[in-house]
């Protein structure tokens, strides 16, 4: 059935919110079959201009438009996987996790980086002589410091002024919003209401 293998990589990505490897097999049949579709089209519109067939035109209208649907189809997955990065750089900050990372193309790392790049650009270039990180407060703050539980033993921390803090495995701090928040999106600290 065409646009069978197209349709799946639509499901794929509702599946699941993580960036999955990249599904090459799919890819490389749903341009088979659009090429199949292509030189079918070819054929039989060469056909109506030639002979006048006028009988071969409704194929032709539906393999154009199983070729429509299925360009849509590979240009959704491909956005929306650079859709879920972009939104990583923001979550995650500019380094992915290993696991991630693996599961990329050498374009899309590219590409990442490219981001990065116009992103960290763009926050020097605002504010006064020092820019600003965008992606620091994603939301207002109602208080400079915050109590936090670590997750994970993630060793010492050098605050602002210069304080040296021990992160260790189910200990409580209270500290600056500025430096937690990135290790909060990075799973290491718990914010504690």
């Amino acid at each position: 059935m065409f646009g069978k293998e197209a349709f799946q990589l639509i499901v794929e990505l509702d599946l699941t919110d993580d960036i999955k490897p990249f599904n090459e097999t799919v890819i490389r049949q749903v341009l088979e079959e659009m090429q199949y579709l292509y030189e079918a089209n070819l054929l039989d519109s060469n056909a109506i201009k030639n002979d006048g067939n006028t009988a071969l035109l409704p194929s032709v209208k539906f393999r154009h438009i199983v070729l429509t649907r299925n360009k849509r189809c590979i240009l959704a997955y491909l956005y929306n996987r650079m859709r879920r990065l972009r939104q990583m750089r923001w979550d995650l900050g500019s380094i992915l996790p290993a696991e991630i990372n693996s599961n990329l193309l050498n374009a899309e790392i590219q590409w990442f980086r490219s981001y990065n790049k116009s992103l960290a650009t763009y926050m020097r270039s605002i504010g006064d002589n020092c820019g600003l990180n965008l992606t620091v407060n994603m939301l207002p703050p109602k208080s400079l410091y915050i109590e936090v539980k670590c997750l994970t033993d993630y060793g010492k921390l050098e605050i602002e002024n210069g304080q040296v803090v021990t992160l260790k495995k189910n200990t409580y701090h209270l500290l600056p919003r500025v430096i937690c928040e990135p290790l909060i999106r990075q799973g290491i600290l718990e914010h504690l209401i």
